[in-house]
């Protein structure tokens, strides 16, 4: 048999219990309890701990105007970084008293256009975004109502405060300890760029970086099916010194490891390996993998930050946060001859 449900209790309930008007149970829930006698307060406070009152935050956020809602809109939930930055936000969301609702586009652009009008019903106060924005009239009119805050991933035309990683000293941080290391031939590994910004100014980093450096060649592969045929590739062309690969996130460290250990590579004995973004496992394969650590819960927390501090009128202009990335030096570089 089923349970009998259980009937709401309503803050004239409350009001009755406590022998007070329903205003004053308004009060005593929202931001006005300091002009309530002592007494009232304690009648009303035991009368939603008998009763179990819980408060519609929802209905009293629209009523007011306000919902204390955050949303945040990011490309693939399945990312690491993704799911560390949003850690750091909701962390962030919570001190403040505010609730962040999560939408995954998935890297689907319909998805995409359906969480934005699905956050505007919620009557989100303001969003943050990690993704390729390729609705921008639709980002652009929601920016108009609210502010908006991006995260990794610029969007261009799109007037926001932006907090991520400084990729270029980042790159250059990891080509330095390559070269000192000993080695001259690097394969960099990346996701498609697809007009990321963070991709392309890595990419962009890495070129610039092996033209400036004497006796070094480089080269750049994406992930996706022909993977194991490029590194097989890479791994049979002599001549150039001792090889490395350096990927440009998780997700291409993951997958490189993955095809060099199906080809049978020894790790790291018969390549190195340098990644951006530091995983739980890089320590747990071979003698561990050399990252450059992002400071992913500090982005989360800025960039939620950044949003309040907008929220609360900031009308200065456009900002942007650039964090240094943390290099992390394990066996997949040990120096080379």
């Amino acid at each position: 048999m089923s349970n009998p449900t259980r009937a709401r209790v309503t803050m004239n309930d409350v009001a009755d219990m406590a022998g007070v008007s329903k205003a004053s149970v308004s009060r005593f829930i929202g931001e006005d309890r300091q002009l309530l006698s002592e007494a009232i307060a304690r009648r009303i406070e035991h009368a939603i701990d008998t009763l179990g009152y819980r408060p519609n935050q929802m209905a009293r956020g629209l009523k007011r105007g306000r919902t204390r809602l955050i949303g945040m809109l990011v490309a693939d939930i399945r990312n690491p970084y993704s799911i560390a930055v949003m850690h750091g936000v909701e962390t962030a969301c919570r001190k403040h008293g505010y609730s962040l609702v999560v939408c995954n586009t998935d890297r689907d652009d319909e998805q995409e256009r359906l969480h934005l009008a699905a956050l505007r019903s919620y009557n989100i106060e303001g969003l943050i975004v990690n993704t390729l924005g390729h609705h921008l009239d639709e980002l652009r009119e929601l920016h108009t109502e609210l502010p908006m805050v991006l995260v990794d991933r610029k969007v261009d035309q799109l007037q926001s405060d932006l907090v991520g990683l400084n990729n270029i000293a980042a790159v250059e941080q990891a080509m330095d300890h390559l070269y000192q290391s000993g080695y001259r031939d690097i394969l960099m590994v990346t996701e498609p760029q697809d007009g990321t910004s963070s991709r392309i100014e890595r990419v962009d980093a890495f070129k610039a970086g092996v033209a400036h450096r004497s006796g070094m060649r480089g080269q750049v592969r994406e992930t996706g099916d022909n993977l194991r045929d490029h590194l097989r590739d890479f791994l049979a062309d002599s001549g150039h010194g001792h090889k490395a690969l350096f990927t440009g996130n998780g997700v291409a460290t993951l997958s490189s490891t993955r095809q060099l250990h199906e080809l049978g590579c020894h790790l790291f004995d018969d390549i190195g390996l340098i990644a951006l973004d530091e995983l739980d496992w890089y320590p747990l394969v071979g003698s561990g993998i050399t990252s450059l650590a992002q400071p992913t819960h500090d982005i989360g927390v800025t960039a939620f930050e950044c949003l309040l501090e907008r929220l609360r009128g900031d009308q200065e202009p456009v900002k942007t946060y650039d964090f240094p990335a943390q290099l992390i030096v394990r066996g997949s570089t040990r120096p080379r001859s």
